[in-house]
């Protein structure tokens, strides 16, 4: 009970501290004039992943490595889930016909990241470290800096025709900069400190009710590891940010796979991945598969719903659901 009571309190801080980061990251977007966009992948996407990133260093230097890949990699496949329900705060349009077009460029770098850790989970202890480290690591460094690069670019050029920027242009004015930026930072803080707890706390979930350190991780610690994302997406989306939601989520997932190879550095045993189960595969693939079906989407753009969703929507759902099944199963 006291495990579950302090799941419960770290992801409570979690969502406070989330719903505080997205309102002064909109007014760090506008003091700078960097624009929600680039904002939603770049800053908002690093911070939210604040939870990911603590966990899983804590994990490793504790040796759960299962925790630390299941974190990232359920992080993942939850941020698509999250990014499928927001066609149920989005009532008049779906979400990938109002979304900028450009969001493919980032979940298209996701989907590279994610291929390679499959082929790396597959690998194993077979594949040849480098030093301590996999070499996965150094291609994760190395896509993960060209892809904020291009991403980048492609928004710089962009800006022009990006709609609904300048509605808020002059929406805090009486906040300043400075401001924003401690209050930014002091959220910061209150997530890592709400995520330090959470490695401990879903290895005795996982001892407890022997459902296994993977499985504990992809679902439970993920979940929460990925509240910011929920709290941000959703209160992005209500103020009409949409492009802010989409970018934090796939941004986050670019930013979850570096955070991997930063776990392979604290990770004192060896590459990381030749110590993981490897049902993890199970979420890697999940992951690609929706992010796959959101790229179809975002290309289609259907206006139509079904249920309150778009059909790619309701497919990531439906995966979703399958992708539970599948590893409970192999747990």
């Amino acid at each position: 009970m006291l495990l579950w009571i302090g799941l419960m309190v770290s992801a409570a801080t979690i969502v406070y501290s989330g719903t505080n980061l997205s309102r002064y990251g909109d007014i760090i977007a506008e003091k700078t004039g960097m624009g929600r966009t680039w904002i939603g992948v770049l800053l908002m996407a690093s911070v939210t992943s604040l939870p990911e990133l603590v966990t899983g260093i804590s994990s490793v230097t504790q040796g759960l490595a299962d925790i630390a890949a299941g974190d990232v990699l359920g992080s993942c496949v939850f941020n698509m889930v999250i990014l499928a329900s927001l066609d149920l705060v989005e009532r008049e349009k779906t979400i990938s016909a109002r979304a900028h077009h450009g969001h493919v460029l980032a979940a298209g770098f996701g989907i590279l990241l994610l291929s390679l850790i499959s082929v790396s989970l597959y690998g194993g202890s077979r594949l040849a470290p480098l030093g301590s480290v996999g070499f996965y690591s150094i291609f994760i460094l190395a896509i993960y800096l060209f892809a904020m690069r291009t991403i980048f670019s492609y928004e710089k050029r962009e800006f022009a025709r990006f709609i609904g920027e300048q509605a808020a242009e002059f929406k805090y004015q009486a906040v300043s900069m400075r401001q924003a930026a401690g209050k930014f930072a002091l959220n910061a803080l209150l997530v890592i400190a709400a995520a330090v707890s959470l490695p401990r706390i879903g290895a005795g979930i996982a001892q407890a009710t022997a459902l296994g350190q993977s499985f504990v991780g992809n679902i439970f610690i993920a979940a929460a590891t990925s509240l910011p994302e929920v709290v941000v997406s959703l209160a992005a989306a209500r103020i009409g940010a949409i492009d802010l939601a989409i970018g934090n989520l796939l941004g986050s997932n670019i930013c979850n796979i570096f955070i991997l190879a930063v776990d392979d550095l604290f990770f004192a045993k060896g590459p990381i991945l030749g110590y993981v189960n490897s049902n993890h595969i199970v979420s890697s693939l999940a992951a690609i598969s929706m992010t796959s079906i959101m790229i179809i989407g975002l290309t289609y753009r259907s206006e139509k719903k079904l249920l309150f969703l778009a059909w790619d929507s309701m497919a990531v759902i439906l995966l979703y659901l399958s992708y539970l099944i599948l590893l409970y199963a192999f747990r």
